[in-house]
């Protein structure tokens, strides 16, 4: 059998950081988190109290997030706000679309 999305080096690289990808987003709690920052920049208090986690947990799901690049932070005083990478989070998406590109409808029979 021979796959289309591993015949080049490229394309091999680009499998393994979809793999990647995937297995971040995977977990659910950071899956939520993205959730969240869809909708604009949250302080770190703001996630763990609608996650209703303990903040070293949610600290640690943002820690990985962000190693990701798929978030950012900036400290505003004594707070931490979270926002997502929409450009990172554009290229990954575009990966996967690539290892699964719409396919054309097949045409239907015409009922007489």
């Amino acid at each position: 059998m021979n796959f289309n999305c591993c015949k080049t080096k490229k394309s091999k690289s680009n499998l393994n950081r979809i793999v990647d990808f995937l297995k971040v987003i995977s977990e659910k709690n950071r899956l939520k988190i993205l959730c969240l920052l869809i909708e604009g920049e949250k302080c770190v208090c703001d996630i763990w109290q609608c996650l209703k986690l303990s903040q070293n947990l949610v600290s640690h799901h943002l820690k990985t997030l962000k190693d990701f690049d798929l978030i950012s932070s900036k400290k505003q005083g004594l707070k931490v706000f979270y926002q997502l990478n929409q450009k990172i989070v554009k290229k990954y998406l575009k990966l996967l679309n690539n290892f699964f590109p719409p396919k054309a409808d097949p045409p239907q029979a015409e009922n007489s």
